[in-house]
């Protein structure tokens, strides 16, 4: 478990100061600050209690209070516009809904964690602004602790100059009485992943938790798609860990966001033998009902509309987060990587058969059960994958199934079925070459 623990540390320490190059994101934002983000143990973090914005569409203001002064970054984002507010860990004792109706030059804002020791605010703007002025104001005259953030309506060409990096390192916490001082760094150090034993030749399963910390995912009857497959990826880690046949990683295990690139680089850090990524779908309003079980695989060309509107949702998770995209990598232009994806899309695709013929004895599927597209975090060019989505939150029935424990242990059981078919005749076919 602390080996887990300290990988998603090391995924997340580069994540806070980072600077971004998000994909486009047109969807309503949905807050993810519905409810606290962890349990108990984060009751020492600093606490914000109030969040609201001010102003018209020329200069708007956001004040969140707070128990106590913290230290922050802020920087604007293109393409489309906004404003990230990286913070310590903090705890969002807010009313649900949030932050989802904006005002003047905002039109809506989520925050959430974003890594462990790290919180995050994402407020998406209704044109191109710059920030005028940020600040912290220290508790006085019975009037709590504020951050303070600034917006002015600008062109263009002078919000792309505002996203420089000189432009963003000048903005500082500050109170009344105090000049700026330097920005603390909130990211916790790098810790050292510990290696496997070298005696242990067990073949090394991921399972990737899909969304999680600002990324609630899809939601639906109060229920968040990043805490439904939280609990039952850990579920499905519990049944193979007890097998004894298997390592387990779990790309996370509690509420952080973790960038798709990242989830991809723990499956090939560690030469994983199969990489599978829980989601839960959703339909908007008038987009008609679906339900049951779908298992996707990589491909160029998605399978059908749905295939792809679902997959251009998924990848927007890092625009989501406003994460650096600006490292992706170029290395699927090799032969070589590109010879061994074809031979990977191979292995996925049957490993996608047999848990598809596990799953339908046990769970309703979609009358379409196998699908295809190119989602982002099944592109390790080495690591069989598939991403399961375990059914529509928007689907009544769906959703009871999703909160039910007997649903989800026998939906755990015959994925470790499957993954046990699987596993077997890779290694003896190994064991002959």
């Amino acid at each position: 478990m602390a080996s887990r623990a300290n990988h998603l540390i090391l995924l997340g320490s580069a994540l806070l100061c980072a600077a971004a190059l998000p994909c486009s994101d047109s969807r309503p934002v949905a807050a993810a600050e519905n409810q606290p983000l962890a349990p108990a143990s984060v009751s020492n973090f600093p606490v914000v209690s109030a969040a609201r914005l001010a102003g018209d569409i020329r200069q708007t203001r956001l004040v969140l209070d707070l128990d106590q002064t913290i230290t922050f970054r802020a920087f604007t984002l293109a393409d489309p516009y906004r404003v990230v507010v990286d913070v310590p860990q903090i705890n969002f004792h807010l009313p649900a809904g949030t932050g989802a109706a904006g005002r003047g030059l905002v039109k809506a804002f989520r925050y959430g964690l974003v890594m462990p020791g790290g919180s995050r605010l994402v407020l998406d703007l209704a044109g191109p602004a710059k920030i005028a002025n940020s600040y912290v104001l220290e508790a006085a005259n019975g009037q709590p602790a504020r951050l303070v953030l600034e917006l002015e309506e600008v062109d263009r060409a002078a919000f792309v100059q505002s996203t420089a990096p000189e432009s963003r390192a000048a903005l500082r916490p500050a109170t009344t009485d105090a000049p700026p001082a330097a920005t603390a760094t909130v990211a916790p150090e790098p810790a050292k992943q510990k290696p496997a034993a070298p005696t242990d030749s067990r073949p090394v399963v991921v399972i990737d938790p899909g969304h999680g910390g600002i990324d609630n995912g899809t939601q639906s009857s109060g229920e968040s798609e990043k805490n439904l497959v939280l609990a039952f990826g850990l579920a499905l880690r519990d049944r193979l860990e007890k097998s004894g046949k298997y390592r387990v990683v779990m790309t996370r295990d509690d509420d952080t966001f973790i960038p798709l690139n990242d989830r991809v680089k723990v499956a090939r850090s560690i030469n994983a033998a199969l990489f599978v990524s829980i989601h839960a779908d959703a339909l908007r309003r008038g987009e008609g009902d679906a339900q049951g079980a779908t298992i996707y695989t990589l491909s160029d060309k998605a399978s059908d509309a749905e295939a792809q509107r679902l997959a251009d949702t998924e990848n927007k998770a890092d625009a989501i987060g406003g994460v650096n995209l600006s490292d992706e990598p170029t290395d699927v232009a090799d032969i070589l990587i590109d010879l061994a994806q074809r031979e990977t899309r191979t292995f996925s695709n049957r490993f996608a058969h047999l848990l598809m013929g596990e799953m339908k004895t046990t769970v309703r599927m979609h009358k379409h059960p196998l699908k295809s597209a190119g989602f982002r975090v099944l592109k390790a060019p080495d690591v069989p994958s598939v991403l399961v989505e375990l059914g529509y939150v928007s689907n009544k029935g769906d959703l009871e199934h999703l909160v039910s424990e007997n649903w989800r242990s026998r939906t755990v059981t015959s994925m470790a079925q499957a993954i046990d078919a699987f596993l077997a005749k890779r290694l003896a076919t190994a064991g002959s070459n």
